[in-house]
């Protein structure tokens, strides 16, 4: 059992007889009126999708620097450098507004920094290698905000700085021709939750004012991708961005893209928001991790579809590499925390020489869902840590970092993803200051784990490949509007199989005279709480499975547990 406790919600019976009347789907109904809707123009309202941005981009702070310094160098012939990050909100970002720039007959180079050895954001040594090849003229994208120092460098050598971001502001704003950032304590976006390359789209916007629709037509694909990779809330103008660019997937200008979507498996159906942040954007996310995000900003950008077949079998070879790298460093430290499981307490700081940089912030991910708490790994070299985290339970990181900074060389990001630059020496205090932050923000006491389910399913025989496919009504899912998430109580647990060389679990569950495959993600036999013939409750997200033409609901599993309700006649 992964989760303390499980939140059910008692089903909304009358809400859900109100929806189904007005023509809505029993499972769309469920999971609408659990989630407070009661009628039908409420449900309307819910499920409306707006087709153009809400916002003139030049509501955001400096906007009209930024614009008016980017026209100046384009009608001067300046040479410029678009800035950017080796995530696929940086990679999607450098690649879009790259893209628009050469369409103006920019000369425009892009730079994205190698994760090892430059590391994020901007970088004196890049800067001056930018001037010496003629850039006057740097915009980064989705990095910047906490460049005082590099900002200031790169004026004594003549080089003017752009910037657009999205991350957290610290005290002092660099000193830049613009600084674009709904982040920024002065700027009045009333859309704040906009990802890195959400503000790079609202930058193209701007410059190509009077063409809005056409330069939102070919960038929102672009723009989705890094909105959905970048964890942001779906709600505002993202869910606009991600809603259109889904719906544009398949009409894209982008021939790397395409190349992409085939090598991963996503032709021939419609594309989800589940597809993009599973499948599709951990191969763009493999290229920057191991240090090759030029090769992923090269298949976005290429026109030569043989090259871009070869560029996105590489990015694929490249994730799998980095999925067996991510299984060797979280084994090492599963041995780690059991060995010593002091090391596992309000929050979890490790750190190795021997991890691959570009990795750790997925194993952080993964010890922070295993342990409920905040995760802090670092790689080391020499004397020298950098480090990636990410929160639990609300924990809000960047402030936690603010709090540390006299333990730090450098730090930025969100409140639920950061990283950070430490003396080695320094990491002692830092785990016993970052523990001490955790538990005051717990107020002494650790958090329960709650797995927030939105509905239970009393009828089983309903749950149709036609009602699960109606749950796409739902989408784009994300921050602020979570994948339904359902849970059968009192199920029979019919067999269990490992698949996946012993890396995860493949059941069946029955209740009553409906039966249903599932597939559980990083479990095993030997992990799982629960054996074959066992009477369980089970939670999970409803999906369709297709092997060899066959169409088929299943079970996509977040828990299960010995059935806590009282065995009685089986429904239908």
């Amino acid at each position: 059992m992964k989760y303390e406790h499980w939140q059910i919600p008692a089903a909304p019976e009358d809400a859900i007889k109100t929806l189904m009347d007005a023509g809505y789907p029993y499972l769309v109904s469920s999971v609408l009126a659990a989630r407070g809707v009661q009628t039908s123009e409420q449900a309307a309202e819910a499920l409306e999708r707006e087709k153009t941005l809400a916002y003139s981009p030049f509501l955001m702070k400096d906007m009209d620097k930024a614009v008016a310094r980017i026209s100046r160098a384009l009608e001067n012939g300046e040479k410029l450098a678009v800035f950017g990050d080796y995530d696929v909100d940086g990679i999607t970002s450098t690649c879009l507004l790259t893209d628009y720039l050469r369409s103006r007959g920019a000369d425009v180079t892009m730079h994205i920094p190698r994760r090892i050895e430059e590391g994020y954001g901007l970088g004196c040594d890049a800067i001056r290698a930018l001037s010496e090849s003629g850039v006057t003229l740097i915009v980064t994208v989705d990095c910047g905000i906490t460049g005082v120092d590099e900002t200031a460098y790169a004026a004594t050598l003549g080089v003017d700085l752009v910037i657009t971001d999205h991350h957290e502001c610290k005290e002092q704003l660099p000193a830049a021709v613009a600084v674009v950032d709904p982040h920024r304590p002065d700027c009045p976006y009333p859309f704040k939750h906009l990802a890195g390359v959400g503000v790079a789209l609202k930058l193209v916007l701007a410059l190509g004012e009077g063409r809005e629709d056409a330069l939102f037509a070919r960038y929102c694909t672009l723009a989705a991708i890094g909105t959905i990779a970048d964890v942001m809330r779906m709600e505002g103008e993202n869910r606009t961005i991600v809603q259109c660019g889904l719906e544009s997937i398949d009409r894209s200008d982008f021939t790397g893209l395409h190349a992409l979507l085939r090598e991963a498996g996503l032709t021939s159906r419609p594309i989800s928001s589940i597809q993009i942040g599973f499948v599709l954007a951990p191969r763009i996310n493999a290229a920057g991790r191991m240090g090759r995000a030029e090769l992923a900003a090269e298949l976005l950008l290429t026109d030569d579809p043989i090259r871009a077949e070869k560029l996105a079998r590489e990015l694929c070879e490249l994730n799998r590499e980095r999925q067996r790298i991510e299984q060797e460093i979280f084994a090492q430290c599963m041995q780690l925390l059991e060995a010593r499981p002091e090391l596992a307490r309000d929050a979890i700081v490790l750190a190795d020489k021997s991890w691959h940089q570009g990795v750790v912030g997925i194993v952080a991910s993964r010890l922070s869902e295993k342990y409920a708490c905040p995760s802090f790994m670092i790689h080391l070299s020499g004397t020298v840590g950098k480090g990636s985290c990410r929160s639990w339970g609300g924990f809000n990181l960047f402030a936690a970092l603010e709090r540390c900074s006299d333990l730090l060389l450098d730090f930025g990001g969100h409140e639920l993803a950061a990283g950070f630059t430490i003396d080695a020496a320094n990491i002692p205090a830092f785990r016993q200051r970052m523990n001490q932050l955790v538990r005051e923000y717990q107020g002494g006491g650790a958090p329960e784990v709650c797995l927030e389910i939105d509905a239970a399913l009393t009828c089983p025989s309903r749950v149709t490949l036609t009602e699960v496919e109606a749950l796409g009504m739902l989408e784009p899912y994300g921050a602020g509007n979570a994948r339904p998430l359902f849970c059968l109580m009192g199920a029979t647990l019919e067999r269990l199989q490992s698949v996946g060389q012993n890396r995860h679990l493949k059941l069946r569950l029955s209740k009553g005279s409906s039966q249903f495959d599932g597939i559980f993600f990083s479990v095993s036999p030997d992990t799982c709480p629960v054996a074959a013939g066992s009477r369980v409750d089970a939670a999970f997200y409803l999906q369709i499975n297709e092997f060899r033409g066959n169409r088929t609901v299943q079970l996509q599993m977040v828990d299960i547990r010995p059935s806590l309700t009282v065995s009685t006649r089986e429904d239908e």
